[in-house]
């Protein structure tokens, strides 16, 4: 005779109800271990294959020279990925970013400018200028000496802010940036305070040398 059936009915439910109890509880504990994994690798949750891809740890401004600490390694599906995606964050050490970035944005070759060279006189610093006018960036190139002139706004003549200065290395154009690329200056360092605080409020452009 079946054991089961050698139970009063009591024992049976009582039985029964440990089954369920028991299935219920691996059943929770499965769920909960796959809802882990799925946060883990939110890329798998899609089927899509996930890399790890160089992300703003934090809000960065545009001009902002960059250290590794400014970055993490987010895991992002294929699919997901722009083009020209960084993979490594030793790859931003020491480049400037021609625009501003928000914290988890995805950091693109195109958005960072060349890695700034080191200045042979401690006497310089290095800084970063957005040009009113784009076409201007088109004729600078590394090496060139440049006078740095704010436009002229109602009340306000135009003036040369600093004279001489040398181009570090012109960035990219980014498409969403109204005003030209930014080019990197090297000038005195008395000089190069005024010119940067100067540009954020004025439009900036140059006269080739």
């Amino acid at each position: 005779m079946d054991v089961l059936a050698k139970l009063h009915s009591p024992d049976l439910a009582r039985l029964r109800g440990r089954r369920t109890r028991l299935i219920r509880r691996w059943l929770a504990a499965g769920l909960l271990l796959a809802a882990a994994l799925l946060l883990a690798h939110p890329g798998s949750a899609r089927g899509a294959p996930a890399t790890p891809t160089v992300v703003a740890a934090h809000d960065l401004p545009s001009g902002a020279a960059l250290r590794a600490s400014d970055v993490r390694l987010a895991d992002l599906p294929d699919d997901a990925r722009p083009a020209g995606v960084l993979s490594s964050p030793d790859a931003v050490e020491g480049r400037l970013l021609a625009g501003a970035v928000r914290a988890g944005e995805p950091l693109t070759d195109v958005r960072l400018a060349t890695a700034i060279p080191a200045s042979g006189d401690p006497g310089t610093a290095t800084v970063p200028v957005r040009l009113a006018d784009a076409a201007v960036a088109e004729l600078l190139e590394p090496g060139r000496h440049v006078d740095v002139v704010a436009a002229p706004e109602p009340g306000v003549l135009a003036s040369v802010l600093a004279s001489g200065a040398t181009v570090v290395t012109v960035g990219h154009q980014e498409p969403s940036a109204a005003k030209g690329r930014l080019v990197l200056l090297r000038l005195p360092e008395a000089i190069a305070t005024r010119v940067a605080a100067i540009s954020l409020e004025r439009p900036v452009t140059v006269t080739l040398r």
